[in-house]
């Protein structure tokens, strides 16, 4: 039952703008990640006392009603985040059917997930950011300490089900570990396989 099912979280940031997508967005970021990437931007979704709170789906969507009007009138939504929000697919699917229908769902993930978690909620999501490191796969498990092959077929079954122009592959520099032409060997084998939409970016070592 909807009732039952709890998940924790690390954090719930409201009145995000052009971060992730178009209109406004509220992030909710999910606790625990199948990665440990060296330069992890949200490093508490792996911390034992990285939990914010747990929360049921009712819950969640008492917390975040209050900014229906602005996703309404901007074309935001929801952005489920992390750590892995795909690990949650359960979760995500029963406050899929309770939300404002007007709302946009968007993730943000690895796809480093079992299959079984992508299609449980493919036809609800409005667009997907996947941040695939390095599509070379020394390189992704040099960076994020686990292979890169559930990816790989994650996106080929995301392509071969008319997902790909749902999709934006974000294409990241990572210092010592990729360098440009990773990345442009990356994008050509992502376009042979149907995506078209990257998102360019450097990480920052702090």
């Amino acid at each position: 039952m909807q009732s039952e099912i709890t998940a924790p979280f690390i954090a719930i940031n409201r009145h995000r703008l052009t971060t992730d997508g178009e209109g406004v967005t509220t992030l909710v970021g999910f606790h625990g990640c199948p990665l440990h990437c060296e330069y992890c931007l949200n490093a508490q979704c792996l911390q034992a006392d990285g939990v914010w709170c747990r929360l049921t789906p009712g819950e969640l969507y008492s917390e975040v009603e209050i900014d229906d009007l602005y996703f309404v009138a901007t074309g935001g939504g929801i952005c489920f985040g992390g750590g892995e929000p795909l690990l949650r697919s359960d979760f995500i699917k029963a406050f899929a059917e309770i939300m404002n229908p007007e709302w946009k769902l968007t993730i943000e993930t690895s796809l480093n997930v079992p299959l079984e978690h992508v299609k449980a909620i493919a036809s609800l999501v409005q667009m997907w950011y996947v941040d695939i490191k390095d599509m070379n796969p020394d390189i992704y498990k040099a960076y994020g300490c686990k292979e890169n092959r559930l990816v790989v077929s994650n996106l080929q079954w995301l392509a071969a089900n008319g997902y790909a122009d749902k999709v934006i592959i974000r294409l990241p520099l990572i210092p010592e570990y990729n360098i440009d032409e990773d990345r442009q060997r990356s994008q050509h084998q992502l376009e042979e396989m149907g995506f078209t939409n990257f998102d360019k970016f450097n990480y920052i070592v702090r």
